[in-house]
């Protein structure tokens, strides 16, 4: 099926998201929607899902114009959608969420999983999926769970996808298994969107790549494009993808992890006793599957967990038992994953987030009294050094685009007197022009001689940045190894295969 959008253009008060968008898919073509977080992407498909009404434009399918009021019309027309965070029940079974909203009835009006458990078959035989139907959900992996969210827009008859950031969760076999699956649907004449700003996964199956900055198509490019140009593309200026890292110099061990476990609030054991070390002038990346332990154990150095036992020492000091506030003000700058719940608070100006670690002594504060000037200097300074996007140092950081906010988290982390950096997630929703300051800055910090832990699902940041790699599985450490593992070794280990012994590294 031929899928064309013409003109596509959805407003939000004052933000244009998409600007006379033009979009043509043909009938087995992989086409890539590449752009930086922010760019439009995923509003635009959502258009085209029925999720939104465009206020301009129209799509079209096989030459025919639609109109879709909700998911339901678009489902029905023939398209579908892989959402990058699963829509699927955990506790039901695979069958039983491939019928959901699409119930079949038999005799009697009882539903008809036994018709249900077939076409679940004939889809998985068909592509080699390999999946049993009476499988719960929440029992598969995220791989398998996504496998099912094909299966359900196929069972639709769906002869557009749309992907959505689709290796998001996934290790990088998954990944090499999503790309092959993309393949063997093209074959079978499904056209496919594959929206993605990753720009390793659209050179390696995209036909033909379309590039959105700004909520406007800025060109289309061939796979054949070097990393360069699409992320020139991309931002609109040179980026120099690698980090210019020299060798590490690291000292001693300046945090000491032993024998660390962290219990959630339903009483699972999210950490498994764990023990690892930072040196000084060091980076450790911690590496793995989002949800296999990272947050908790990011949260448990910080303070941010309750139910926590093991040891944790910053140059030879307990600080597992102390409080946000003075692990903060020990000199431990955080970056926290998510930025909205623990980075800033949205009803503060730009200039008010970035004193937040520092609202109780010199130089912001004297005598009592906030030293207003120094910190309006401060925040211009660091709005500028960092590119922080904003009309002004008095907007209220709510009001920012998730891009910029994470900006002013780092600007704020990394202007500090530290003795310990933990970034987790640090270049989430950052364009790759900033992505490359941020790394530039971590380094920088590794190279004073301050100990790093970045906690990232991106290989090719954790690659990047890291001096040791720490691999986490379902809540434990599967195995701590040189940066310079190679990618197919850390998608093994992220899968819970440990590392053989030779080059590995405690």
């Amino acid at each position: 099926m031929k899928l064309e959008l013409r003109g596509i253009t959805k407003k939000f008060g004052a933000l244009v998201a998409n600007d006379h968008i033009d979009l043509t898919v043909e009938a087995g073509e992989i086409h890539a929607l590449l752009g930086e977080n922010g760019a439009g992407k995923s509003t635009l498909m959502n258009v085209l899902y029925g999720l939104y009404q465009a206020d301009e434009g129209e799509i079209l399918l096989d030459d025919v114009v639609q109109s879709f009021s909700g998911p339901g019309d678009a489902m029905a027309a023939g398209i579908g959608m892989v959402h990058q965070h699963f829509m699927l029940i955990p506790v039901f079974t695979v069958a039983e969420n491939v019928m959901l909203g699409h119930e079949q009835t038999k005799f009697g009006g009882r539903l008809d999983l036994d018709g249900a458990r077939a076409k679940v078959r004939e889809i998985s035989d068909r592509f080699g999926f390999d999946i049993n139907p009476d499988a719960l959900v929440e029992d598969l992996p995220v791989g398998v769970q996504q496998r099912v969210e094909i299966i359900k827009a196929l069972s639709r008859d769906a002869r557009v996808l749309v992907f959505d950031e689709p290796t998001a969760v996934l290790t990088p076999q998954e990944t090499d298994e999503l790309m092959e699956i993309m393949r063997q649907l093209k074959q079978t004449g499904t056209s496919i969107v594959f929206i993605t700003h990753k720009l390793r996964e659209v050179r390696e199956v995209a036909d033909r790549i379309t590039v959105i900055r700004l909520g406007k198509v800025v060109g289309e490019a061939s796979p054949t494009a070097s990393n360069a140009e699409l992320a020139s593309l991309m931002v609109g200026r040179a980026v120099d993808l690698t980090v210019d890292k020299g060798e590490s110099k690291p000292g001693a061990p300046a945090l000491i992890v032993e024998g660390l476990s962290v219990v959630d609030p339903l009483g699972h054991v999210v950490v498994k006793n764990i023990s690892f070390d930072v040196r000084a002038g060091e980076v450790l990346a911690i590496a793995g599957v989002q949800g296999n332990g990272q947050t908790e154990l990011t949260e448990a150095l910080m303070g941010m967990q309750s139910r926590v036992t093991g040891s944790i020492r910053l140059d030879g000091e307990e600080i597992s038992r102390k409080s946000i506030r003075k692990i903060l003000d020990a000199g431990v700058g955080f970056v926290p994953e998510d930025r909205n719940e623990d980075g800033l608070v949205a009803e503060f100006t730009v200039a008010e987030n970035l004193m937040l670690d520092r609202s109780t002594g010199e130089p912001f504060v004297k005598w009592g009294n906030l030293q207003r000037g120094f910190r309006d200097d401060f925040a211009r300074e660091k709005v500028t050094e960092f590119d922080i996007r904003t009309q002004g140092i008095d907007t209220h950081a709510g009001r920012l685009s998730g891009g910029n906010q994470q900006k002013v988290v780092l600007a704020r982390e990394l202007s500090r007197e530290l003795r310990m950096l933990v970034a987790a997630q640090p270049t989430r929703g950052l364009d790759v022009g900033s992505i490359e300051v941020v790394h530039t800055r971590i380094i920088e910090t590794r190279d004073s001689g301050i100990p790093v832990i970045v906690v990232s699902t991106e290989l090719d940041e954790v690659t990047a940045l890291a001096d040791r790699i720490l691999v986490m599985y379902r809540g434990g450490i599967i195995g701590i190894v040189p940066g310079d593992t190679p990618r197919d070794v850390l998608g093994l280990m992220m899968a819970g295969e440990a590392p053989s012994t030779e080059g590995t590294a405690a």
